[in-house]
């Protein structure tokens, strides 16, 4: 049994009702919050009134799109500003990304520049962040428990990474309720990118026995959850896909993800398109290609996945991936065309895949043009 780590958020809770239950808990860790939330404010009131009934102070930050270098400076400066203690981002992805940026970078002495990847110097952080709470409310990028933040650079058309191991939360409260009701498309988009977050890590070259653990049941079992929240509104399943999109966060954070995720920073830096969709729609044309090139233990786990998602969506292994092509289509999920991904950011995409980290753990080598012939099929 190979050796391996495993690291995660301080505090995991998870389940209806928990997001009102830790609100003491966060007042205890600071009394000046900064709260990061999304587009819609007053989806937030609940918290800043039950915090405030706490006795803490608090000051909002509202996030409407994915953050960029810009929104991230200017929360740093409000949270330096008012002297946050604790940073509390209630919202979906993004939201989070950006509260755990912003509570990363409030104590360094170094411009965000300095700390990124790819675009930036790559460099450690010089002090540690910022107690940070996450309150997911879509299920989907797992963010709640990973130690890294993705950022929009439009000057270089990329999406790429501040990343530091004390980046990972002091507590993630994973509340279902807050995803009921979630819109359809927001559902399948950000479901897919769960599933494909547990997909990913099980057939990567890091995977562990911990991550395996997490991820082969969740494979089925939230598969399965998004097809029933695809024909209606149902609590189990709402449970279902948030404990799946936890667990993907988990292993993705522990084992690494691979060429979907590759290509998703990049398409979506250049085009503006949405993370989960993209990932949703390569997905399946990906998982062709591996399988098509994979051997030994790689191809095993294939094998394995192909059983797994073949049951959930009633086909022959052997036709799982492009029957879940098809589903995801039927479902209302675009192709890359209708997402604003033109051919210049199809060949941008594979060129800037290969400096990706997500790149480095897919289960086999793909070149640029096996890349290209992948989003070709997404089309």
């Amino acid at each position: 049994m190979p050796a391996f780590s495993f690291a995660t958020a301080t505090q995991i809770r998870f389940g209806r009702g928990e997001a009102g239950r830790a609100v003491p808990d966060l007042a205890a860790r600071g009394q000046r919050v900064l709260l990061v939330q999304g587009g819609t404010p007053a989806r937030a009131d609940w918290l800043c009134a039950a915090l405030e009934a706490e006795g803490c102070s608090v000051d909002r930050l509202s996030v409407s799109a994915e953050p960029d270098l810009a929104m991230i400076e200017a929360g740093v400066a409000a949270a330096r500003d008012g002297g946050a203690q604790i940073v509390v981002a209630l919202g979906g992805g993004a939201v989070l990304d950006a509260g755990k940026a912003i509570a990363a970078l409030v104590p360094a002495t170094r411009p965000l520049l300095d700390h990124l990847e790819v675009v930036g110097k790559g460099l450690p952080l010089d002090a540690a962040p910022l107690p940070f709470a996450a309150i997911p409310t879509t299920a989907g990028t797992g963010a709640e428990v990973t130690r890294n933040a993705v950022i929009a650079v439009p000057e270089a058309q990329r999406k790429v990474s501040l990343r530091d191991a004390r980046m990972l939360p002091w507590m993630a409260i994973v509340d279902p309720s807050l995803t009921d009701n979630c819109p359809r498309g927001v559902t399948l988009a950000s479901g897919l990118d769960a599933v494909t977050q547990v997909i990913e890590p099980y057939v990567c070259t890091r995977a562990n026995p911990m991550t395996d653990a997490l991820c082969r049941p969740a494979i089925s079992s939230g598969l399965s959850a998004l097809v029933t929240l695809m024909q209606e509104e149902d609590p189990d399943a709402r449970d279902q896909i948030a404990l799946t999109s936890l667990s993907g966060g988990l292993a993705l954070a522990n084992a690494g993800l691979g060429a979907v995720h590759g290509l998703a920073g990049p398409l979506g830096g250049l085009s503006g398109a949405a993370h989960g969709a993209i990932c949703g729609i390569l997905l399946p044309h990906v998982l062709e290609e591996n399988a098509a090139r994979a051997t030994g233990d790689a191809a095993r786990r294939l094998a394995a996945l192909r059983e797994d998602l073949g049951q959930v969506l009633g086909t022959e292994p052997a036709q799982a991936f492009a029957a879940l092509a098809e589903w995801s289509r039927r479902a209302g999920l675009p192709g890359l065309d209708a997402q604003g991904v033109n051919g210049e950011h199809r060949a941008e995409a594979a060129r800037m895949a290969a400096s990706s980290s997500s790149m480095k753990a897919n289960p086999v080598p793909l070149d640029a043009e096996a890349l290209t012939g992948i989003m070709e099929r997404a089309r």
